[in-house]
């Protein structure tokens, strides 16, 4: 009896301290890198967003060719409106995937605290947008060496603001992935998750702007120098939303009318934009029960 005592007393406390420690968050990171690069849709929406960058910049340079002051780099950003799409929908497959497959249960099994899972998800997705986002700049600027060498005229990338706006593109395509993750593990559903990023990201501004043209006097407008209040009001607030924050990190400044933030307060605007529904998204994993 007295030889049998120390000898569990012993194993006890190493079963328990090996039983405590869960996942790394690097395994974390690891599992969910393995899943991302796993889905063909995550390589098809890398695809698709190259492919856009490169068709748009191209066929918007050709256009932009025949005029006499053409230069080539004013269609840079051409196609950087239409490539968020792919990666705000990768985002939202991502932040939905575990829970529109019920594979949720078996994922905060392994990982019972759940925030690592958000994480991870955000560095998996970051990482993978990043690549695909410097793939698509790249492309860009190839797409526009067919109208710059019609014309002799040489392509200067290190050129007064152009890393700038080269950087501002990637940096906007990896805030669209990461929204779309954000509002998707928000929402946790793919279609109202894929419904509101694409109202928010692309609608939105659209309307607002469309809104105030309609509501505005154009003859009134033409004959005061100022801009129409209803119409700098609305500017603001386009300033405000993500595609705003994209037209000043890729260097087209701010509207008539609104803030000019600069490139620092569209990248501030962005990672609101991405930080409040993520901390919303962290906040229900840790409160609410999965469902």
């Amino acid at each position: 009896m007295t030889a049998t005592t120390p000898s569990s007393l012993r194993t006890r406390p190493t079963a328990a301290r090996t039983t405590s420690h869960g996942p790394t968050l690097a395994r974390v990171v690891a599992s969910e890198w393995t899943k991302l690069t796993s889905l063909r849709s995550s390589w098809w929406a890398a695809a698709l967003t190259v492919a856009v960058s490169a068709a748009l910049t191209y066929l918007s340079a050709q256009a932009s060719s025949v005029d006499p002051g053409f230069d080539p780099m004013g269609s840079l950003t051409s196609g950087v409106l239409l490539a968020q799409v792919p990666p705000l929908v990768l985002g939202v497959l991502v932040g939905t995937g575990e829970h529109s497959t019920g594979a949720f249960r078996t994922t905060f099994v392994a990982v019972p605290r759940r925030w690592p899972v958000l994480a991870a998800q955000t560095v998996a997705t970051a990482t993978f947008a990043l690549l695909a986002a410097v793939l698509a700049v790249v492309a860009a600027v190839l797409a526009l060496v067919p109208s710059a060498r019609s014309r002799g005229i040489p392509l200067d990338l290190g050129a007064d603001g152009t890393p700038r706006v080269l950087g501002g593109m990637v940096l906007v395509l990896v805030g669209t992935a990461l929204l779309g993750l954000a509002l998707g593990a928000l929402l946790r559903r793919p279609v109202p998750a894929v419904t509101v990023a694409v109202l928010v990201v692309l609608v939105l501004p659209v309307a607002l702007v469309l809104a105030a043209d309609l509501a505005s006097d154009p003859l009134a407008a033409s004959a005061s120098a100022s801009v129409p209040p209803a119409q700098a009001a609305v500017n603001t607030v386009v300033t405000f939303l993500p595609a705003g924050a994209a037209s000043l990190l890729t260097g087209e400044g701010a509207v008539e009318g609104a803030p000019d933030l600069g490139a620092w307060g569209g990248g501030l605007v962005l990672t609101a934009w991405v930080a409040v529904p993520l901390a919303l998204a962290a906040l229900r994993l840790r409160t609410r029960d999965v469902v």
